[in-house]
């Protein structure tokens, strides 16, 4: 005899389909390294330096990594080669994502050694946002396999748009949201201190108010951008595979890795001009990989062969733009070229 399942086991295994103890272990795994972070590594406000960077960034992609051999164990090896793709692909496509990061940060005129906290917090942000997307991907994809195909052409499209506009250059200061920010909140005209908001004076009514400074503006900006990328990111991730376990900590690990990275990669940004171009590439490569499936009469792509191709065409990529920008200076100036808010 059936048993009636109630609406929330019922969520809980659509969304989930895991053990909560796996997902317990997670988040406890993450809030333990945030708390590392921010209470013993970086408890007092300092320059992150690239050694330092290189460090952490290292630390937390040997965690990553090490993750795997945890999915291997409770589920198995095809699972494995998913999430490592997954894990690959995420961390690749979020470089982007660092170069518009420096530009914001040049654009508020946010001290080096402040940088790391608007970070911080705003991984909390990227956890929250993410797991929403994801669960309510994986719920749609549960209901609606076709969903599948939609995902893959959008990243097709993507793909194919990103080779035309790969050299296009992201202008902060046409950005509405910041116009419409400082009209509707009061904003300090410069940094104080560590700090998001803080309470000063009204100069017309005398009466103190809470200002918001810009780093709180910076860390809205950073969490918009990447709710942006993420519209990219997470379909490509589902086209690797729908479990939302294996998408989800992908996803995570990736970025807590990258964003340890931004330190060291901000200065060396140029080095990988081509690499844009390869993202391309990659995003048309993911989209057409479940229609391939398809034409060859597959249950799905290979895995293996899936994470074989996306290390070919990042080596690809990254070996070209060495290649191509080796007789560059090594010191760029990809925040200069923004002018810092107006005071």
């Amino acid at each position: 005899m059936c048993r009636k399942v109630s609406y929330l086991e019922f969520l809980l295994l659509l969304v989930l389909g895991k053990p909560l103890w796996m997902w317990l272990l997670f988040f406890t795994l993450v809030v333990a390294l945030l708390a590392f972070d921010l209470g013993v590594l970086h408890k007092d406000d300092h320059e992150i330096g690239v050694a330092e960077s290189l460090k952490l960034s290292a630390m937390y992609i040997a965690l990553g990594l090490s993750f795997s051999g945890f999915i291997w164990w409770q589920m198995d090896a095809e699972a494995t080669a998913q999430y490592l793709t997954a894990f690959v692909v995420e961390k690749t496509l979020a470089m982007d994502n660092i170069f518009v990061i420096a530009l914001i940060f040049g654009f508020f005129a946010i001290p080096r050694e402040y940088q790391h906290r608007v970070l911080f917090w705003g991984i909390l942000g990227v956890i929250l946002l993410r797991g929403i997307m994801i669960g309510l991907g994986a719920t749609i994809v549960d209901q609606y396999h076709w969903v599948l195909y939609l995902f893959a052409a959008f990243l097709i499209f993507t793909g194919i748009k990103m080779l035309f506009i790969a050299d296009k250059e992201h202008k902060i200061e046409e950005n509405g949201l910041i116009r419409f920010l400082k009209r509707r909140m009061h904003v300090t005209d410069e940094v104080r201190g560590h700090a998001f908001f803080v309470r000063k004076s009204n100069p017309q009514t005398g009466r103190l108010v809470r200002y918001a400074t810009p780093l709180f503006l910076a860390l809205i900006m950073i969490e918009i951008a990447d709710l942006v990328f993420a519209v990219d990111s997470v379909p490509a991730v589902f086209t690797i595979t729908t479990d939302p376990y294996i998408v989800y900590t992908s996803n995570i690990f990736a970025i807590l890795g990258l964003r340890a990275l931004y330190f060291a990669l901000a200065a060396i940004l140029h080095r990988f001009a081509y690499l844009k171009y390869a993202l391309s590439v990659l995003l048309v490569f993911i989209g057409s990989k479940i229609f391939v499936a398809d034409l060859m009469g597959w249950e799905k792509f290979p895995p293996a062969w899936s994470l074989g191709i996306t290390f070919a065409i990042l080596g690809a990529g990254v070996t070209l733009s060495l290649w191509k920008t080796g007789k560059v200076s090594a010191s760029p100036q990809p925040v200069a070229a923004v002018e810092p808010i107006q005071k």
